[in-house]
């Protein structure tokens, strides 16, 4: 009786376990069905948009392509090599020697000051959304956050979003340390550094965001709802419009050099200009055709009219000089060559190669005219030529790009957004230097009152100036402890 209740039970206990088991099965929920494997059409579609750099659509999604990375990261380290160390040598060789370690500390301050900021803030000010804002972009990526060897497709499809990140960080540097050249020779190296990091916030951030923020006030390219639709390929008005003329402003507060227009203050050495003038020409390609932000056609477009618009502003005005002084100087040449690379940027990848022989002879024939004969009626003190090179010729060329633009050989200029906030109605018609001169009108009220505000801002927590017998003796022995030259 006992084992024939034992075996009963047993069994019972067997029963309800797989009543038990099979409950819990059916009520977990199933395995989600695993997504189908791209088809062999939209791989190939996949590799076609990585060879156009166009959408890759859902296959490769998220990918960095390897070619256009390589290219973002050389043009990434072409453009340091601008300031480090192209502009502090062309810079360094155009002072006196007492001066010449003063830039080079100023050039490298500003790249590591610069650096920290864009880390900490600037690039989320500059490239991100979140503050759904035309003047400041947002604080996503505040630190760094997020921003990963995969791509921001609000920018680009094929390149890793920290490469994106690291190349336009390459601009933040360089364009303070262009304010360097109007001021060189008679500004506190901690009154350079206040100033630059005030003014990367006033000026260069919100600028920035701007003219290439996706949802920025004056980015006619990319923002269907852009209230100024203006283009700027690579900085007309974001880097030299806005260092120009902030150089200008700062250059007229600070007072001319001790002995300015008494004492003789030819550059020390001509070499290290022209080698300087070298490096920036060669680093200008990453600067220009890498704004692309791609290894494509339109970055192929701009190192073409890169190159024709410098050679062309290099020879004109060497030859003007020829004509009218009797000499074509290393000086002309370089300055030449830098204005032609100046007045391009705004229009490298949007106008053809006729647009950019006519680029160069206008770059050397305006600038040469306010660094020869404008700073002498005036009588202000801008050392190295900034405000005549950078603001002049970045002023130029942003309305010369409403003038030559062409969609032939950029299509962007009449895509979706474009459409929308009327910019390819401006390129079709003719109309879009009116939108130029907008953007130009803002840039300048931005760097003017902003550059004026900060200066005397700076002036009253640590003073602009050194002492005239620190001014005399140089700044190299005095702020830095070192000499360029020892003999």
């Amino acid at each position: 009786m006992n084992t024939l209740l034992s075996r009963h039970l047993r069994f019972a206990l067997a029963a309800l376990a797989i009543l038990v088991a099979g409950s819990a099965f059916a009520q977990t929920p199933a395995a989600a069905p695993a997504a189908p494997a791209p088809t062999s059409d939209e791989r190939i579609a996949a590799l076609e948009a990585y060879v156009n750099n166009t959408d890759p659509g859902k296959s490769l999604t998220g990918v960095a392509g390897p070619g256009h990375n390589a290219w973002m990261m050389t043009s990434a380290a072409l453009v340091l090599f601008m300031t480090l160390p192209g502009l502090a040598l062309f810079y360094g060789g155009l002072v006196r020697k007492k001066n010449v370690l003063s830039v080079l500390a100023q050039c490298l301050g500003i790249t590591g000051l610069v650096t920290i900021l864009w880390w900490a803030f600037g690039y989320s000010l500059v490239f991100g959304t979140s503050f759904g804002s035309a003047f400041f972009g947002g604080s996503e990526f505040f630190f760094l956050k997020d921003v990963t060897s995969a791509p921001n497709t609000n920018y680009a499809y094929w390149v890793s979003h920290n490469v994106f990140a690291m190349y336009q960080m390459m601009f933040a540097i360089i364009t303070p340390a262009l304010i360097v050249g109007a001021i060189a020779e008679r500004m506190k190296f901690s009154a350079i550094l206040l100033f630059v990091a005030l003014w990367m916030v006033v000026v260069y951030f919100p600028l920035a965001h701007m003219v290439w923020g996706v949802n920025g006030l004056m980015n006619g390219v990319w923002n269907g709802d852009a209230k100024i639709p203006a283009i700027d390929f690579a900085g007309g008005t974001v880097v030299h419009m806005s260092s120009g003329w902030s150089a200008l402003i700062l250059c007229m507060i600070l007072g001319p050099r001790l002995g300015f227009g008494k004492e003789k203050m030819a550059p020390h050495s001509m070499v290290l200009c022209m080698v300087g003038t070298g490096m920036l020409w060669v680093g200008w390609y990453g600067f220009n055709a890498g704004s692309a932000v791609a290894a494509d056609g339109v970055a192929a477009n701009a190192f073409m009219t890169t190159t024709l618009a410098t050679a062309v502003a290099a020879f004109t005005w060497g030859m003007i000089e020829k004509i009218f002084r009797g000499h074509a100087s290393i000086l002309g040449f370089c300055s030449g060559a830098v204005a032609g690379l100046v007045v391009i940027t705004p229009a490298t990848g949007f106008v053809n190669s006729t647009g950019a022989i006519i680029i160069g002879v206008v770059a050397a024939v305006i600038p040469y005219i306010f660094v020869t004969k404008v700073k002498g009626m005036f009588g202000y003190d801008d050392a190295l030529d900034t405000f005549g090179v950078h603001a002049v010729g970045g002023t130029l060329g942003a309305f010369l790009t409403g003038v030559l633009a062409t969609a032939s050989v950029n299509s962007n200029l009449t895509g979706a957004p474009a459409v929308k906030n009327g910019l390819a109605g401006l390129v079709t018609n003719g109309g879009l230097w009116m939108a130029q001169l907008k953007a130009i009108g803002l840039t300048l009220v931005l760097s003017i009152v902003g550059t004026l505000i900060l200066a005397y801002i700076v002036k009253a927590v640590v003073g602009l100036r050194p002492t005239a017998d620190v001014e005399s003796q140089g700044l190299d022995i005095n702020e830095h402890g070192e000499e360029g030259y020892i003999y």
